[in-house]
């Protein structure tokens, strides 16, 4: 401490103070702590926490101490208009001060020390540049262009990262002629750069890309022709970095390629007109990284058989994981495809994205673990659109055969076909996984099922397909190929319009047997999306014998299952019901208690509440469905004041409600029972 000695009054008094917050003793830390706060409400407060932060004299850690409490006065004391502001505002010649100070110190030889000024100066250029901070851009530039101060550069770029995201059409017209040949000379520079400048430079580019086409509507010409200018020397780079394999599932190794997905992202989404040539110049490459990726991916993520541990977050908290790499190709991959001039270009390898397509779609090994642990999960995942490469697969098949139709619908077929081919091959090698493939196969068609139905009435041969991929999976062990089992009863549910009645009674038999048995729960999980689907297309004759057993198979479900399980379990039951006709009435007094119990236990969640009224409905409660659905709905307007709430739902058969004297609504007596 006696370097900091030598410091000024303020430096040393302000020294002292952070170092007191770290003491052991309570009383001490909370004597500092109100000494720092009424300091902060002081003129010079803000130029001594910055002096302390630049001065490499003073410990690392009262540093980066000092650069928290920096940041937090500037966010309250730097702009009396903000939000967060607390009186009094720093005033203007100790602004110049900090502003200086904070300039000069991009270049900290300390990497968090320099983080933390570069938040700040981003902090303060969003308010005062460039009307009272005209320097601050030429600085950076200046810095950005010293190859002798590799310190001087990250400093300069993670300042300028943060600062491009906030610029405007104002000045970025001016600022890319500028930046852009300091910036190209970074990413151009493999033997001068480290990969990691080279990314930050590359995640400036696609900022001030972005920019321009959020600008492209009312300025053009002027996008266009900015674009048009720096081009061809970016798509040079870009195949050059692309041209570079996927050999590991280290973000380290592919940072720069994931910066270049997103610029390319940029360029086709904003640019769509740009000169067709250039841009497919790349890509080669980009198919280069395409399947060089799936092969780690395939080894790491899907099998797990190598370390897959690799997720970690960029600066600006995005994850950087292999997972998230192959999702920004989907979404760049889809962008082509709907581009009518690239498309063009790329037709004649669509075959080969569909494959490639549907061999990403596999189950991975972390999906096998969570879904297997919680089949609420898995009905989630399945459900919604979840951010993983099944999703943006099934996203990607949908654009070709938009943009493609019969062509497209054909190359998917053919793909399909090569990929259950080759998962029967690994099953007859003896292969643990080969599973998997078959089940991306009947994954893919499922999430073009519409699609598909329409194109067997077209004259595609669908049917045959699909029947050889769901018989050949009838008598492989339920236990050991839970989600190719579940899978199989989704499709078969998916395109019982197309498949032959006798598959569809099998499975319709399968799948009564399954919900009945000590399955896998993912296999429960599809054995009830088939009979929510099936039942309704059975007559009487060819239903199975015992809809009985179906129905009390249900009721079991229902009462082990939560959330996801339980609106799925709810909707089968209501086709149950409604197939079983007369059967269904004599399991009514079963049935209702324990409906109205569900319906008691999650009125505050409107789907299954409702989907448990709709149950009550098909027993043939409508007039008390009325009631319990105007006590689902938040609305003052209805009569849930009017209802009597009994805590026991045992106690439902004796409900009574009374509508509005105006209405025709009847009373409601011993409904439920």
């Amino acid at each position: 401490m006696a370097a900091v000695g030598a410091a000024d009054g303020d430096q040393r008094w302000l020294v002292e103070c952070l170092t007191a917050t770290l003491d052991t003793a309570r009383e001490v830390r909370a004597f500092a702590e109100e000494s720092l706060r009424q300091a902060s409400l002081q003129p010079g407060y803000g130029a001594a926490l910055t002096k302390v932060t630049v001065n490499k004299e003073v410990p690392f850690g009262l540093r980066q101490l000092a650069a928290v409490l920096l940041k937090q006065f500037i966010k309250q004391h730097w702009e009396e208009d903000e939000d967060n502001f607390v009186p009094p505002v720093v005033s203007a010649s100790e602004k110049v001060v900090i502003r200086q100070l904070l300039l000069t110190s991009l270049d900290d030889s300390n990497g968090k020390i320099r983080t933390a000024i570069g938040m700040a100066v981003a902090a303060i250029g969003q308010n005062d540049w460039p009307e009272d901070w005209p320097e601050l851009l030429p600085f950076i530039l200046k810095l950005i262009g010293d190859q002798s101060n590799g310190n001087g550069v990250r400093g300069a770029l993670r300042c300028l990262a943060l600062l491009s995201d906030d610029l405007d059409d104002t000045c970025i017209p001016k600022l890319v002629p500028e930046l852009f040949p300091s910036l190209y000379r970074i990413i151009s520079s493999p033997h001068l750069y480290e990969n990691s400048l080279r990314s930050k430079a590359l995640g400036i580019v696609h900022s001030c890309i972005s920019m321009l086409g959020s600008m492209s509507g009312v300025y053009k010409r002027e996008t266009v022709n900015l674009m048009t200018s720096m081009l061809d020397p970016l798509v040079e780079q870009f195949s050059i970095i692309l041209n570079s394999p996927v050999l590991s599932p280290n973000p380290d190794d592919w940072s720069m390629q994931m910066e270049v997905l997103k610029c390319l992202l940029q360029l086709i989404q904003n640019f769509p007109r740009l000169p067709e040539a250039k841009i497919s110049a790349v890509l080669g490459p980009l198919w280069q990284t395409f399947v060089s990726s799936f092969k780690v991916y395939h080894l790491s993520i899907i099998q797990a058989s190598e370390d897959a541990d690799n997720v970690g977050y960029d600066s600006d908290g995005g994850e950087r994981s292999l997972e998230s790499f192959e999702i920004q190709l989907f979404e760049l991959w889809t962008t082509i495809v709907g581009n009518s001039m690239l498309a063009k270009v790329i037709a004649g390898n669509i075959k080969e994205l569909a494959y490639y397509t549907i061999s990403f779609q596999q189950i991975t090994e972390e999906q096998v673990q969570n879904w297997s642990r919680d089949a609420n999960q898995y009905v989630a995942d399945e459900d919604d659109v979840t951010y993983s490469c099944r999703v943006s697969g099934s996203l990607l098949l949908e654009e070709i055969v938009t943009a493609y139709e019969d062509y497209g619908i054909d190359a998917i077929l053919e793909a399909s076909q090569v990929c259950f081919r080759e998962s029967r091959e690994l099953k007859q090698a003896g292969s643990a996984d080969w599973w998997r493939l078959h089940e991306a196969s009947l994954f893919a068609l499922g999430s073009l099922s519409e699609h598909l139905c329409e194109a067997q009435d077209s004259g595609y041969n669908v049917r045959d397909l699909l029947e050889q991929m769901v018989t050949d999976i009838v008598g492989t062990g339920v236990h050991q190929y839970p989600f190719l089992h579940a899978r199989a009863f989704s499709v078969v549910a998916k395109f019982s319009s197309l498949i032959s009645k006798g598959i569809c009674e099998q499975y319709l038999c399968n799948a009564a047997h399954a919900i009945a048995s000590d399955v896998p729960p993912p296999v429960k999980v599809g054995a009830c999306r088939a009979l929510a689907e099936l039942l309704p297309e059975s007559n009487q004759s060819s239903m199975p014998n015992n809809i009985m057993g179906i129905l009390s198979s249900l009721v079991d479900l229902l009462r082990q299952a939560s959330d996801e399980t339980l609106h799925l379990v709810l909707e089968t039951l209501q086709s149950a019901i409604k197939s079983g006709g007369e059967q269904s009435t004599s399991i009514e007094p079963v049935i209702s208690p324990i409906i109205l119990d569900v319906w008691a236990q999650h009125i505050a969640d409107p789907f299954i509440s409702i989907d448990a009224v709709e149950v009550l409905e098909f027993l043939g409660h409508q007039e008390c469905s009325w009631m319990l659905r105007t006590a689902c709905v938040p609305d003052s307007s209805n009569n849930s004041d009017n209802f009597i709430k009994i805590q026991d739902p045992a106690r439902w058969t004796s409900c009574r409600f009374t509508g509005p004297p105006d209405d025709d609504t009847q009373k409601c007596s011993s409904c439920c029972g």
